[in-house]
């Protein structure tokens, strides 16, 4: 600063107002080169939206490609849509699309069972075990999003289809009170051919929290003696929010339910295997939430056993099922290569397109225009400022950290 001052006092010792005036143009010129190289730099760097205000020619090129093909009718709401009980992998059917839950969810459901779902890796955070069932249970933290959470639970001596009635009977859940947060339930929507279901929960929470309220869409699929059993928050305007309780939005709780060997060392398939994937945002921090869930966890889960066993004793006692267990009957049938195949020309496709794309990509000259506006204003201000080594230092190591993305 003080280099600068001394060199200002110089200009206005001039003898002429000439010599003044050519003295401060040079002076200036490097620093109007500078502002041009910022409104250069900043151009190069500008949002996306300042190409929509200006009319970027990326819009222009978009609007000129041709319309895209009409959209499939719609079908009136006075026609209820035909909806078959076998599901077609790809593509879904319309008549599929409409339903709550889809095709598409039992894709997702199956790629975590199969641990394929590009998400973070799982940290183990507990295993317990009582004399007729183990316990195991995984965290993850997405970047964007509520923690997540896997398990699985293994009981001995009991048969998939029975679990699948077990965990789908919420009249049973308020009876036994195995999962006491349940207060209230009831049935909104429900396909009879798919077994699709929109139920609406109201949970107890602990004394600082309000209840809170879940409008949940709900179907199963089977392939063999395999379930897999797709439960998810879904909106439904039609069901008027309310301050208490509070509703819960993003919602994802879903098994998978199949016949493992049992660890009685026989080679026979008696034990059955619950994979639950399950996250949820219940409007509390999720730090907070992450350390309850810890606490409570095991707490909860050790419930479930004496409920899945009165469970059993009350079906062998011929004791008639309830509507929700009856509806956990209707599955939709397929066949699980299908879904190998389809992940497997899913995956091809996508590498197909990345490695298009990074061909296709070209590589102009122009490309390094900013980065050399940036260091030649960079010099030119360097040479000016008579300010030693520190000060033109500052000035190149701000070009270079301006300059670097353009490398990345």
């Amino acid at each position: 600063m003080s280099a600068l001052l001394d060199l200002l006092m110089g200009i206005f010792r001039q003898q002429t107002l000439g010599g003044a005036a050519l003295e401060l143009a040079a002076l200036a010129a490097p620093l109007w080169l500078a502002a041009l190289v910022g409104l250069l730099i900043g151009w190069a760097w500008r949002p996306r939206w300042a190409g929509v205000v200006v009319g970027d020619h990326n819009a222009q090129q978009a609007a000129q490609l041709p319309p895209p093909p009409a959209a499939a009718a719609v079908v009136p709401r006075n026609e209820a849509p035909a909806v078959v009980t076998r599901t077609v992998v790809a593509p879904a059917a319309p008549e599929d699309e409409q339903l709550a839950v889809n095709t598409r969810d039992l894709m997702h459901l199956w790629r975590l069972v199969q641990e394929k779902d590009g998400g973070p890796s799982w940290i183990h955070m507990m295993d317990r075990t009582l004399p007729t069932m183990r316990y195991q249970a995984w965290r993850r933290d997405p970047p964007n999003g509520p923690p997540q959470y896997r398990s699985s639970t293994i009981f001995e001596d009991a048969s998939p289809e029975v679990v699948r009635d077990f965990f789908w009977d919420d009249e049973f859940r308020v009876k036994n009170s195995w999962d006491d947060m349940l207060l209230q339930y009831e049935t909104l929507e429900q396909c009879a051919k798919t077994g699709t279901m929109v139920v609406r929960w109201v949970r107890k929470f602990p004394f600082f929290c309000s209840d809170r309220e879940y409008i949940i869409g709900r179907r199963i699929w089977a392939s063999g003696k395999t379930f897999y059993c797709v439960t998810k928050g879904v909106p439904r305007p039609s069901v008027p929010r309310q301050n208490k309780p509070r509703r819960v939005d993003l919602y994802y709780s879903s098994w998978c339910i199949r016949p493992v060997e049992s660890r009685k060392g026989d080679g026979a398939m008696t034990a059955c295997e619950v994979l639950l994937f399950h996250h949820e945002d219940m409007g509390i921090p999720w730090e907070i939430a992450k350390l309850g869930v810890r606490q409570g966890m095991w707490g909860c889960v050790k419930r479930i056993e004496p409920g899945l066993r009165a469970y059993q004793v009350a079906r062998t006692a011929g004791e008639p099922i309830s509507k929700h267990a009856a509806m956990a009957h209707v599955t939709t049938r397929f066949d699980a290569d299908e879904l190998v195949t389809e992940d497997s020309a899913e995956a091809s496709s996508s590498s197909d397109n990345n490695k298009t794309a990074e061909v296709e990509k070209p590589k102009h000259w122009t490309n390094n225009i900013p980065k050399v506006l940036m260091i030649g204003g960079a010099v030119a201000l360097a040479c000016t400022f008579d300010g030693g080594l520190m000060t033109k230092a500052a000035i190149f190591g701000t070009a270079r950290r301006f300059a670097g993305p353009g490398r990345r």
